[in-house]
């Protein structure tokens, strides 16, 4: 799904891909408390403070949290990943020929088009920068062309072969970054949070933490979503854990969604108030 961002609602996220390989079947894997986190989840935050989070306009993420590379285009811009024929999941290969010729051809049927402007590449994937133009787009009004960065992943670091995009859990793929640890597992999902497909309007990350057992290591996001109830009605606040496991043998991940809490809360003058 290609993300268009403007430059006013950039998230605050950065990450640092991981090395190729993958492990052995003989490999010693480390104990949780050698992955550097918590075997334990943290003590969540008061709907006090998650209202105040979701009415906070200037908060998106924790701070820490994954920062796109491209977070300094001074143009509003487009990122979005090469996807299988049947737009389920995004392509991998760790031959350039062979992305340079997906991403052609992703191109050439696209609804906006884009001339090349040039390649680029880090640990994570293959990236092509074309210039799209938007003649009648509201949001390019005084420049009616903006980058778009389309990507191919590197089977090395992370292969999505199979993946249902659009399910909230289920498998997620296969991180072949090296070493598979916590920051492996972190940096794999707050990238791909990026793309997730929740509704934009009102849409926070609570918090970003990883936890740890004999046989996987762990990140969850927890989040909060805010609907309208209409008028004279306070907003309904629910409160999700999204969690993606990897497995320390198989390096496969798979992804679990779950409402945890739900509340109401309003904006008055300015300060989230919690509704009876």
């Amino acid at each position: 799904m290609p993300v268009r961002i403007c430059k006013l609602f950039l998230l605050t996220i950065m990450a640092t891909a991981a090395a190729c390989g993958g492990p052995g079947s003989g490999d010693t894997l480390p104990s949780p408390a050698d992955t550097g986190i918590s075997v334990q989840a943290p003590a969540p935050p008061s709907n006090e403070q998650i209202a105040a989070l979701v009415y906070d306009s200037a908060y998106s993420v924790p701070n820490g949290f994954f920062v796109d590379e491209r977070s300094s285009t001074d143009r509003s811009y487009t990122i979005h990943h090469v996807l299988d024929a049947s737009s389920s999941y995004e392509l991998c290969s760790d031959d350039y020929a062979v992305a340079s010729a997906w991403e052609a051809e992703d191109n050439a049927a696209r609804s906006v088009q884009g001339y090349y402007v040039e390649s680029y590449d880090n640990e994570r994937y293959f990236e092509f920068v074309r210039e799209l133009a938007y003649e009648n787009d509201v949001g390019n009004i005084d420049d009616v062309t903006s980058p778009g960065f389309a990507r191919v992943f590197k089977c090395s670091n992370i292969d999505r072969n199979g993946v249902d995009r659009s399910l909230l859990t289920g498998y997620a793929g296969k991180i072949n970054a090296q070493p598979l640890d916590s920051s492996s597992i972190r940096s794999f999902v707050e990238y791909l949070w990026q793309f997730a497909f929740f509704p934009a309007n009102r849409k926070k990350v609570i918090d970003s933490y990883g936890t740890a057992t004999d046989r996987a290591l762990q990140q969850t996001l927890v989040l909060a979503f805010a609907t309208n109830q209409g008028a004279n009605r306070c907003d309904l606040l629910e409160v999700a854990e999204w969690r993606f496991s990897v497995d320390r043998f198989s390096s496969e991940v798979s992804k679990s969604f779950a409402i945890v809490r739900s509340f109401e809360a309003t904006l008055e003058n300015g300060t989230a108030r919690i509704c009876d």
